[in-house]
């Protein structure tokens, strides 16, 4: 069985974190285990999500100015992706009727590799998004994320060293 579509198409926004809060030196420190650097960068990506999209496409920009009219295409294509996919409440409706968001999708996914392949330019793409990564990895272990959340153990911990168990 199948449930009805919802009403409203709703879209989750990707927060960009004030710069200063991403690049503070102080809240910079070595972990001290890999499944710490694990945790760190998990938290940090999904904290900085927003950050670390725009320096993988800035990378990516960069690469492609000795290329300008991949440049252009590419810029055309990701002004694309914002407007029809990203940044719509409403389904899309072309000479009347609402178009699902899965072809919406699938059409600017092909798009977009149609234009790789016909603009050469894999090899630019592969290498800003591998740097990217790189970027994010180094980034996401070494910020220690205490400051961003609240503990997902919430008020059972404390400040005090017995815990308080009047909550349990």
């Amino acid at each position: 069985m199948s449930s009805p579509p919802p009403d409203t198409v709703t879209i989750s926004v990707v927060n960009v974190r004030p710069w200063p809060l991403f690049i503070d030196t102080a809240a910079l420190s070595l972990p001290i285990s890999v499944s710490d650097a694990t945790y760190r960068i998990n938290k940090n990506l999904r904290y900085f999500a927003g950050n670390y999209a725009l320096i993988i496409l800035s990378i990516l920009l960069i690469s492609l100015i000795t290329r300008p009219i991949s440049l252009v295409l590419f810029l055309i294509i990701f002004a694309g992706w914002i407007y029809l996919y990203f940044s719509r409440n409403e389904p899309l409706e072309l000479f009347g009727f609402d178009i699902d968001d899965k072809f919406v999708l699938g059409f600017l996914t092909l798009v977009t590799f149609v234009a790789l392949l016909v603009a050469k330019i894999w090899m630019n793409v592969a290498v800003s998004i591998g740097f990217g990564i790189v970027i994010f990895c180094v980034h996401g272990a070494l910020r220690a994320p205490e400051d961003q959340e609240g503990s997902p153990y919430g008020a059972l911990l404390s400040d005090s060293p017995r815990g308080n168990y009047t909550i349990v």
